[in-house]
C-alpha cells in the first residue's frame, strides 16, 4: 500500500470511529454509524479506499487520475474509489478523506454534530 499514513490521518478527523465488517471484509471508518471512507479490496483483490465526495468533484478526479474510479459496489455518483498500490498524490487522497468527512458531518443533525464539537 502507498499511503501508510491512511488509517492514522481516517482517525485523526473530528469524531471518527474505525470498525471492521467482517461479511465485507472492509475497514469502516465512521461518524455517528454513517461511513465516511472504507478500505477493502475489488474483485481481484487490489486494495481500495472508497470515499464520499461532491458529484462534480469525482467526476474531474476520475477524469485526472487512472487510479479514481466510481465507487466500487456503492453508488457510482457519489462514491469515488483509489486504487491504494496507485500514484494519486498523498495530499490529492488526504483532500478527498477531508470532503468525505465533511459531507457526512454536515448531514448529521445539530445535536450529533454539537457531541462531536
Amino acid at each position: 500500500m502507498n499511503y501508510p499514513w491512511l488509517d492514522a490521518y481516517c482517525l485523526s478527523l473530528k469524531g471518527a470511529q474505525k470498525d471492521f465488517k467482517v461479511e465485507w471484509g472492509a475497514t469502516r471508518y465512521l461518524l455517528h454509524d454513517k461511513m465516511f471512507a472504507m478500505v477493502g479490496g475489488d474483485k481481484t483483490g487490489k486494495p481500495i479506499v472508497s470515499l464520499k465526495l461532491a458529484p462534480e468533484n469525482g467526476e474531474v478526479l476520475r477524469a485526472t487520475y487512472e487510479d479514481i474510479i466510481p465507487g466500487y459496489y456503492m453508488n457510482k455518483v457519489h462514491w469515488n474509489s483509489v486504487y491504494l498500490e496507485g500514484s494519486v498524490p498523498d495530499e490529492v487522497l488526504q483532500k478527498m478523506i477531508t470532503e468525505s468527512h465533511d459531507l457526512i458531518f454536515k448531514g448529521l443533525t445539530k445535536k450529533q454534530r454539537a457531541l462531536l464539537e
